[in-house]
Parts: structure tokens; C-alpha cells; sequence
């Protein structure tokens, strides 16, 4: 799975076209091994993206759950203690 992919799914604000823009790409380039695709390619890579963004947001917008919506902010706290924690500041 790729770090930089988030959680999408049940957080309050939803998702935003961004947000999911963002983990599209991050999931077509670990498919494709490119970070930035040769002129080549770019057409395909950037076909690849749209339609990957049109099937996250429809699963997002599909699944159901009966829990409580994720705050974004105390998730985004909690990484970064998680992220303190792993990688403390050097000396």
C-alpha cells in the first residue's frame, strides 16, 4: 500500500475532488513506476488518473457505516505524533 494514500472514506468534512484527485495519482504512479510520465505517455497516465478519481468517488460515496464520522483534524494530529514518534528530531 502506498504512505501516501489516505483514508477517504467517512470523515467529516468528506472527501474533496483534491483529496481524491491526490490518491488517484499516488496510485497511478505506484502502478506505473513513473512519478512523471514521458511525453509518451502522458496522455494514458493522465486517462488513467480521471478514470481511477471517477471510481474512488463512487466508492466512497457508496459505503455506508454506522460509526461516527472521523474528525480531520484530530486524525491529522494523531499521524503526526505517529510520525514524531517514528522519525524523532535528530541532535
Amino acid at each position: 500500500m502506498c504512505r501516501n494514500i489516505k483514508t477517504l472514506f467517512n470523515f467529516d468534512p468528506p472527501a474533496t475532488e483534491e483529496e481524491i484527485r491526490a490518491a488517484a495519482l499516488q496510485f497511478v504512479r505506484k502502478l506505473s513506476g513513473f512519478n512523471a510520465p514521458s511525453k509518451a505517455n502522458q496522455a494514458a497516465f493522465d486517462r488513467a488518473i480521471a478514470e481511477v478519481s471517477e471510481v474512488a468517488r463512487a466508492l466512497v460515496s457508496s459505503l455506508v457505516t454506522s460509526a461516527e464520522p472521523r474528525n480531520r483534524d484530530l486524525e491529522a494530529n494523531r499521524a503526526q505524533a505517529r510520525s514524531a514518534a517514528r522519525f524523532p528530531p535528530r541532535s
